[in-house]
């Protein structure tokens, strides 16, 4: 097994594609003093989204790396994670980031994923947003939730830290279903977040391993 480390208190770099509101969670509760963890920096694969704007009005240093200005994803990931370390982060935050990014050895096991089912169901290349929780609804699923994980190079895949269900109920749509689901985002990350910051966390295999706290 290897340990993951990490400080008690990790600096975050939080990677986006869109609104930023898993984002704003963050930040809402880092100001509440119950993040263990700070936002250190942003990264977003796309101009003009609103996580940009939830990174300014918070005083986060922010940049874009545009996929299509890089000849290959380990020339875009590369200056992601340059942006990162640049702003001392211990660990990358995946929040909406619709891009595979290439994780390099030098930071396995320190980028951490959120994603909008129990994975493995429902995930992989396409799997994001409204598309997810159409599919669990047209699949006739009466449960579904988030998935916190350690990510590798591949979509959707690597350690499971946390998961949260929640019903899917008979008149439920995809956006009424997306808001439940959010809400359960909402505890999911920042408690993964905490695990890590506490030490507690080994990795054997594809398996996350947990100690007693």
């Amino acid at each position: 097994m290897k340990p993951v480390l990490v400080p008690s208190r990790p600096r975050l770099a939080v990677f986006l594609s869109g609104s930023g509101t898993t984002l704003q969670n963050l930040l809402d509760r880092q100001a509440a003093g119950t993040l263990a963890g700070e936002v250190a920096c942003v990264a977003s694969d796309r101009d003009g989204v609103a996580g940009l704007d939830r990174a300014a009005k918070a005083n986060v240093p922010a940049m874009v790396a545009r996929r299509g200005e890089h000849p290959d994803r380990a020339s875009f990931s590369a200056s992601l994670l340059g942006w990162a370390e640049r702003h001392h982060a211990d660990l990358v935050c995946l929040a909406g980031f619709l891009q595979l990014l290439a994780v390099p050895e030098r930071w396995e096991n320190r980028v951490v994923n959120i994603h909008p089912s129990l994975l493995p169901s429902f995930g992989g290349k396409g799997c994001h947003g409204a598309h997810v929780h159409q599919a669990v609804l047209d699949a006739g699923c009466r449960v579904s939730g988030c998935t916190v994980h350690l990510a590798t190079n591949e979509y959707d895949r690597g350690p499971i830290l946390v998961q949260r269900a929640v019903p899917v109920l008979p008149d439920d749509t995809a956006s009424t279903l997306a808001a439940r689901v959010f809400a359960a985002e909402c505890d999911a990350y920042p408690e993964a977040i905490a695990l890590l910051a506490s030490g507690r966390v080994a990795v054997d295999g594809n398996r996350a391993v947990i100690s007693p706290a």
